[in-house]
């Protein structure tokens, strides 16, 4: 049996809102901490006060960091609101560090009995799971969803076990409402079938690092289903990422000093966890399928203009909360369009002026909300070749854009600029037949799948046989992210995730 306690909040990030109510129109307007400011307004609307949509704009400025737990719909909100109206005045609430600690959504609260079956020559046949999930005092907005779709589908791990059963029963206690935050069913999942090698391990007296090399999944196997449930794994190499991180360790050294340390009564230990995580969480259809009671799919949106001086504006449906959204998307416009990175500026979190969006949580913001940025830039490079096909006198398929410059393929020299362009475009008195002006384009980005990072993370530790207390020696981290934007943010992600 092993029992995950409640990762709570750290007390700092609290929550405020400012409501106020236009009698004249009859709208609201409410300023909140959250990380879907969209979803809110849908909920708070079409659920609660049962009002229209379109009454209601919430605004969510910076969050400033969360990483879950501002996803949902706090009694708080709607009491704003009505208080708004009720007053006929501006309401504002600021939560204090105890009332933060006392109710907002935790993490976590797992008693698990895990069974596994396989051969004293080191093969996993088979394990069985069963789940007693806190949900808290009562259900949050999609707290169901993390311990079944996010936990019981991801407990294969990077594992080739022919046989998982799994059953979870959510259950309500005394405590606040437990939901999403900090990895969401992602981390549990690992904590279990990381767990359920180490015995195994144990029990047939093969090393740890050995038995999790011989179940990995192979490169070749892959698009790979686990049978749980879970979207088809995209890639995948673990090998690799198990063999740096025991290179980095010194995995056979410590070992020894392991065992003479034991000799001299030391206590020395050492972890070894191979994880993979589903992120980019939103496929409509696969949300759909797998009973999530989001009320949604999870696509993203966004639009980007580029002014009639070159200046570009992007608005996008994700939400930064700590993670340099704005910096990242500012990154793959400039470059995708070859202007200066202080000329792109990112809009977000307001529900009358941004397109309608999901948010940000399931690592889903550059994957899902990057991709839908990509998708626009495309669409106005697209336009800015037709465009300069008919400046230049020459075919559309001749012309190159690179570098935030169209020109005929061999000839850079008679360019046109993607400043040249949006002038062009925005006067729009000699424009292609049939091309409206200005450059502006919209996409929606549903994606066909999620995406399924990995990789392995050691630590050493020495533990005080008289008191219990465990020092931490050394921890070394080897992750495969992907393409990565901008490193320092990552390594930034990294760095907090682990501390």
């Amino acid at each position: 049996m092993v029992s995950i306690t409640r990762c709570s909040k750290h007390s700092g990030r609290c929550t405020g809102y400012i409501a106020q109510y236009n009698p004249a129109t009859g709208e609201y307007t409410e300023y909140m901490s959250s990380q879907a400011p969209h979803v809110m307004r849908l909920l708070l609307t079409a659920f609660v006060l049962g009002i229209p949509e379109n009454k209601l704009r919430c605004i969510a400025p910076d969050v400033g960091g969360d990483f879950g737990a501002k996803i949902f719909v706090y009694p708080e909100m709607a009491a704003m609101l009505y208080a708004a109206k009720a007053t006929n005045a501006p309401v504002k609430w600021i939560e204090s560090r105890r009332e933060n600690c006392q109710t907002t959504a935790q993490g976590r609260d797992h008693i698990t009995d895990i069974e596994i079956a396989g051969t004293r020559d080191g093969r996993i046949t088979g394990m069985r799971v069963h789940t007693y999930a806190s949900l808290g005092g009562y259900c949050s907005t999609i707290a169901p969803g993390i311990p079944t779709t996010l936990y019981g589908r991801m407990l294969a791990g990077v594992y080739k076990i022919p046989a998982i059963f799994c059953e979870v029963d959510g259950v309500y206690t005394n405590t606040a409402m437990v939901d999403a935050y900090r990895g969401a069913g992602r981390p549990e999942a690992t904590y279990v079938i990381e767990r359920a090698m180490d015995l195994f391990a144990d029990e047939v007296g093969i090393d740890p690092a050995e038995i999790r090399r011989a179940h990995f999944i192979q490169p070749a196997d892959f698009p790979y289903d686990t049978g749980l449930g879970m979207l088809p794994y995209d890639s995948g190499n673990y090998e690799p990422a198990l063999d740096r991180a025991l290179e980095l360790i010194g995995y056979q050294q410590f070992r020894a000093e392991q065992a003479a340390a034991r000799q001299q009564g030391r206590l020395l230990g050492i972890g070894v966890v191979s994880y993979c995580e589903v992120c980019g969480v939103a496929p409509s259809k696969w949300i759909g399928l797998a009973g999530e009671g989001w009320g949604a799919g999870l696509w993203e949106s966004s639009n980007v203009k580029v002014h009639l001086t070159g200046k570009v504006v992007v608005t996008t449906g994700s939400m930064p909360h700590g993670q340099g959204h704005e910096t990242t998307f500012a990154q793959l416009v400039a470059d995708e369009l070859g202007v200066p990175y202080e000329d792109v500026i990112v809009e977000f979190g307001d529900t009358q002026g941004a397109l309608f969006g999901y948010g940000t949580y399931g690592s889903r913001s550059a994957t899902v909300g990057g991709t839908a940025i990509y998708k626009s830039v495309a669409k106005i490079k697209d336009k800015a070749r037709k465009l300069a096909a008919h400046m230049l006198e020459a075919a559309e398929e001749d012309i190159v854009f690179e570098n935030g410059k169209a020109f005929v393929r061999g000839a850079p020299d008679a360019a046109k600029t993607i400043q040249e362009l949006a002038l062009q475009a925005h006067v729009a008195y000699d424009l292609p037949e049939g091309m409206e002006p200005y450059l502006d384009e919209t996409s929606y980005y549903d994606p066909p799948n999620c995406t399924f990072p990995f990789g392995t993370h050691i630590c050493t530790v020495e533990i005080d046989r008289d008191t219990g207390q465990v020092h931490v020696l050394r921890y070394v981290a080897v992750d495969d992210v992907g393409n990565v934007i901008n490193p320092l943010i990552v390594d930034g992600q990294l760095h907090g995730g682990i501390a």
